[in-house]
């Protein structure tokens, strides 16, 4: 089902199974995003930095898999390109690709939680 994903082919989705485990053991797409280490990790107070989180926190090898899954998405599909246009005029690359690859790990655990299809224009949109 993984394999629907756009970006994600059979050896990214062998790697996003293994290692993520059970999905139920994380509580909403918010849990595991940041488990794949797709979430900024700054404290903001006032409009001030205050520091950075716990940043190795998470699994390295599932924040790798959603980045090169990004970047194939980016490549080979037109809403996710969009999505990325839009982003990198304000932003720079490394920045709008981990936009991308955040939105993957939230589409896969709805996917793996309720069993359902992907749905291109539900996630980048």
């Amino acid at each position: 089902m993984l394999t629907s994903v756009a970006g994600i082919g059979p050896i990214l989705a062998t790697i996003i199974l293994l290692e993520t485990g059970k999905i139920e053991r994380f509580a909403d797409a918010g849990n595991y995003a940041s488990y794949c280490r797709c979430v900024n990790s700054t404290h903001v107070s006032n409009g001030k930095k205050k520091g950075e989180g716990n940043t190795k926190n998470g699994n390295r090898y599932l924040a790798w898999a959603y980045v090169e899954a990004a970047n194939f998405a980016i490549r080979y599909c037109e809403p996710a390109r969009k999505f990325h246009q839009r982003k990198k005029a304000k932003r720079n690359n490394v920045v709008t690709i981990k936009a991308v690859a955040h939105k993957l790990p939230r589409a896969c655990f709805h996917m793996l939680k309720t069993g359902e299809k992907f749905s291109v224009e539900r996630c980048f949109t």
